[in-house]
């Protein structure tokens, strides 16, 4: 049997990303993974009374492994690769023959998937022993709760008939119940139900979350309290209630995912309620530039922090959100001295729901060498108390927040982790639109998979579970609460570390 080709047609050189191994003796062709794969890799056919599967289609989200209801299917890496070569790796071919049969940018979902060196795991962590007994996080208060926004040097008192009067008039801080909040995830990237989610979630356990560049819909602006809003460059859904709804306004300059570009939400992922949400026609391209373009100097950036200040009254913390680059502890220093109460600095592992794939794995560093940097530079010029310092990207466990801090932050965002316990399998084809497990999509069908009861008991879960690891970690090393934590770098030591990433770190080496 011949395969024709229409003229245009080009016949792909492309090699299957995935397996799809159907175990015979177990399928009963009930046709679930049919139904549950939106990629279309599954289906029925008649005539022979099979199931059989498109592998170039599967992304390997394993949706259908987990729904197949007598686990009937195993998907795994495909076997088939080219030739050995250091320099050409399969990666490095298919993303070339694809370029060549599109012409296009590469896009991809998710976080940096390259080998780095993950500071994390070359930094250890001191214990109390003899001289400095540990405590016990089940016995002893343990105190979590942190306060984001400017401090003050010093605090002056009146006593006035005994009484003890505070005279400094303090700055707007908002109190969150562990250090660990929820990253800018915006509507439109993800759906609603994953949206609300996080939104629930926040507010029961007492932190915050992010609504990204896309705006709170008005149903869910009793959630407020708990939210970072977004002034980003596309200024999408921004409008006085908005600002005055939140507890803290966040300045979007950049993000670890793509640091310099701007963003794009396809006009397909414009739903009505979108459009509604982000105040744009239904239906078009969401567009944000790469800069904002009333921002061209730290002057400027200045004057959007005081308009948002007064804009609310001065009773809310103004963020600034800066990708992790090679200056960032300059660029830190202007933000502070701008005016920002807040810095989030996102390094090169944060996560994205579209970004060019060589942008996403080659700009940017680690968010480890960043915080460190910028925490050492506003101590050394005397302005730390200034700005509370946020990090994000590529934070795993607990005990990457434990480190974080640390190293000098107050608090860590999550985005990555906190989409993996609604149910992610990091398949990174976020930008497609297409979602198996609700959360990166617009399709009321696939998004009516994730009920937000469920998913946001799953983020509390994981929120109490961290926070209860973050106390064992404290008590261990004999302290009682998160402050006496941040910036105390001699509670680390290095671990197959060179002497350069030992000093930008500011830790010594282990046995020192």
């Amino acid at each position: 049997m011949k395969f024709l080709l229409k003229k245009d047609e080009m016949f792909s050189f492309m090699l299957p990303e995935f397996l799809v191994e159907r175990r015979g003796d177990r399928c009963i062709k009930c046709r679930v993974c049919e139904r549950q794969c939106g990629f279309g890799v599954h289906s029925y056919d008649e005539m022979s009374n099979t199931m059989r599967a498109d592998e170039m289609k599967c992304v390997g989200c394993q949706r259908c492994a987990v729904m197949c209801p007598t686990k009937a299917l195993i998907i795994r890496p495909h076997p088939s690769d080219y030739r050995p070569n250091a320099n050409w790796t399969r990666e490095k071919i298919q993303d070339l023959k694809k370029q060549a049969e599109s012409g296009g940018v590469i896009l991809t979902g998710s976080g940096c998937d390259k080998p780095y060196r993950i500071y994390w795991d070359h930094i250890v962590l001191n214990a109390a022993q003899v001289t400095n007994p540990a405590i016990d996080p089940l016995r002893e208060p343990m105190e979590l709760r942190t306060f984001l926004g400017r401090k003050h040097d010093k605090l002056e008192f009146a006593f006035d008939g005994g009484e003890i009067e505070l005279v400094t008039e303090l700055y707007p801080n908002v109190q969150i119940e562990t250090p660990i909040l929820f990253s800018a995830m915006s509507y439109g990237a993800i759906s609603y139900n994953a949206f609300k989610s996080l939104a629930m979630a926040a507010s029961e356990y007492g932190t915050l979350f992010n609504t990204g560049e896309g705006g709170l819909p008005k149903e869910l602006r009793k959630f407020g309290k708990n939210a970072v809003v977004q002034c980003a460059s596309g200024r999408f859904g921004v409008d006085p209630e908005y600002l005055n709804v939140a507890a803290v306004v966040e300045i979007k300059i950049g993000q670890g995912a793509k640091p310099g570009i701007g963003g794009h939400l396809p006009g397909e992922k414009v739903t009505k309620p979108i459009s509604v949400t982000r105040m744009i026609p239904e239906g078009t391209d969401a567009l944000s530039p790469a800069p904002q373009h009333d921002i061209y100097s730290i002057e400027d950036l200045s004057t959007l922090i005081y308009a948002l200040k007064e804009a609310t009254n001065y009773e809310k913390p103004v963020s600034v959100k800066i990708a992790a680059v090679h200056n960032v502890a300059a660029i830190a220093s202007g933000i502070a001295r701008a005016g920002a109460d807040i810095i989030a600095i996102d390094g090169i592992r944060g996560g994205t729901g579209a970004a060019p794939k060589i942008i996403r794995d080659n700009v940017g560093i680690p968010i480890e060498l960043a915080i460190a940097s910028v925490d050492e530079r506003l101590r050394r010029e005397g302005i730390r108390n200034k700005v509370s310092l946020i990090a994000a990207g590529g934070i795993r466990n607990s005990a990457d927040v434990v480190k974080a801090i640390a190293l000098g932050a107050d608090a860590i965002y999550i985005g990555t982790p906190a989409l993996i316990a609604m149910g992610c399998t990091l398949c990174q084809k976020c930008h497609t639109g297409i979602c198996n497990w609700g959360i990166c999509t617009q399709d009321p069908q696939l998004s009516k998979r994730l009920n937000p009861e469920i998913a946001s008991k799953r983020l509390v879960n994981l929120l109490k579970a961290w926070s209860n690891e973050i106390k064992e970690m404290l008590g261990a090393m004999g302290i009682n609460a998160i402050e006496s934590l941040r910036g105390n770098r001699e509670m680390l030591r290095g671990v197959g570390l060179q002497e350069w990433e030992l000093e930008v770190l500011g830790i010594k080496g282990a046995g020192e």
